[in-house]
């Protein structure tokens, strides 16, 4: 890297971090105020943004983006609206800083309070998501966190864009411009010196592909919290009404292809293959699904395609679905445990037993009974957006809001005690 490019980021991560510790500080009326004007700028921006996001995908489909990806990419005025609202449903939230988490008074009179706090400067790399330039910025504005942007090439006109808008709305609820910052523009670079930037940037969190997760877990210097890829799986029990099961893996895998949480694998009980499966895979068939199936569904659907072995650990991101009957829910545990990705798992079943075993066995961020995958989903649980989906154990798992942007320290208060 040249010094001038490593000089123009670390001014950048050097004033993320200057903005940060003025947002610690902040109000939940002022960081409101910001995110009020962000909503309003997105609206009131929404030409710019779509003719910017028109010049990402023109350059996407000259580069054979895949159609998952491109879909990521876009940008209508629909969605940006969603966006909007989705802003000001986080403005609505419930300020995490400052909430206590736990407290106790000692025999010696010392006050003990654990309290939450913001990390500093949140870090992100993405991949053809310019919505998670918004998502992102937002949720950490709400949680008191600065936040350096690497969107990627594929995004890079969209969320110059975007950041510009969210530039001026805080400036515009007087709080520091510097505290949404993008890198897009030292590309490759700028993305390594991110992940070393350990004096300026406390938290890193990678979303995309599972090779651009891995690489950022692997080369990170900075903390990182792991989101992950979604080999996302539907099991029909024995017992699963045939109504729900149509309607719930439809939904789960064609609702929206090119998700971390749509359905990637469908294992049905083999007591339940005669009765069920034909009606759930005419549906999909009936949306142009691609079905990649075993021998034994094969024998009963001879419209699938064979799968590989490198099925069962394929995101699609497509209109295509692994399928396999298993011979008992013992079986379609097994499966899950060796190709989850540890994101989304559900059951379709009428057995109270088969619910209470599936959820307490499979070991993902988020495991169903009778609801589609595809409500994995920040919004969808109530926390306005989501920074990712951590498929990790440590400090946060499943979808991230405000809470998961948040550490904690202690405070103490004494009156002169000393220890004895």
């Amino acid at each position: 890297m040249s010094s001038t490019t490593s000089l123009g980021l670390t001014d950048r991560f050097a004033a993320a971090k200057r903005a940060s510790r003025e947002l610690a500080t902040a109000t939940a009326e002022r960081k409101n105020r910001a995110l009020e004007a962000v909503a309003a700028g997105l609206l009131a921006g929404t030409e710019r943004i779509v003719a910017a996001n028109a010049l990402d995908l023109h350059a996407a489909e000259a580069n054979g983006l895949s159609t998952g990806l491109r879909d990521r990419l876009r940008l209508d005025p629909a969605r940006i609206a969603s966006l909007a609202d989705a802003v000001l449903d986080i403005a609505a939230l419930v300020d995490p800083v400052g909430q206590t988490v736990r407290g106790s008074v000692q025999p010696n009179g010392l006050q003990i309070t654990q309290v939450r706090v913001p990390f500093g400067v949140v870090g992100a790399i993405y991949e053809a998501r310019p919505n998670v330039t918004v998502d992102i910025a937002a949720l950490a504005l709400k949680s008191g966190n600065a936040a350096v942007l690497r969107g990627g090439t594929a995004a890079e006109q969209s969320n110059r864009v975007l950041v510009e808008i969210l530039q001026e709305a805080l400036a515009s609820a007087g709080l520091p411009a510097d505290a949404v910052q993008t890198i897009d523009e030292f590309g490759r670079e700028g993305a390594r010196e991110l992940m070393r930037a350990r004096d300026y940037v406390d938290v890193l969190i990678p979303r995309g592909s599972a090779q651009l997760i891995a690489a950022v877990v692997a080369e990170s210097t900075v903390p990182v919290i792991e989101t992950g890829a979604g080999v996302v799986h539907v099991f029909l029990d024995e017992s699963a009404d045939e109504a729900t099961a149509v309607e719930v893996v439809h939904n789960a895998k064609t609702q929206r292809v090119s998700v971390c949480n749509a359905a990637e694998t469908l294992l049905v009980h083999r007591a339940a293959a005669d009765r069920i499966l034909a009606p759930v895979l005419d549906r999909l068939r009936a949306s142009g699904v691609t079905l990649h199936a075993d021998e034994a569904t094969r024998s009963r659907y001879p419209d699938a395609v064979p799968a590989t072995d490198e099925d069962w650990d394929l995101e699609h991101s497509s209109l295509d679905l692994s399928v396999a009957i298993v011979d008992d829910l013992d079986a379609a545990l097994e499966h899950i445990r060796r190709h989850s990705t540890h994101h989304t798992e559900s059951i379709i079943t009428s057995d109270l037993r088969s619910a209470d075993r599936f959820l307490a066995e499979v070991d993902s961020a988020v495991v169903m009974v009778n609801a589609s995958t595809r409500f994995t989903d920040g919004a969808e649980f109530g926390f306005g957006a989501e920074v990712g989906i951590s498929t990790q154990k440590l400090h946060a798992r499943g979808p991230m809001g405000l809470q998961e942007l948040t550490s904690t320290k202690w405070i103490v208060r004494g009156t002169g005690q000393t220890r004895a």
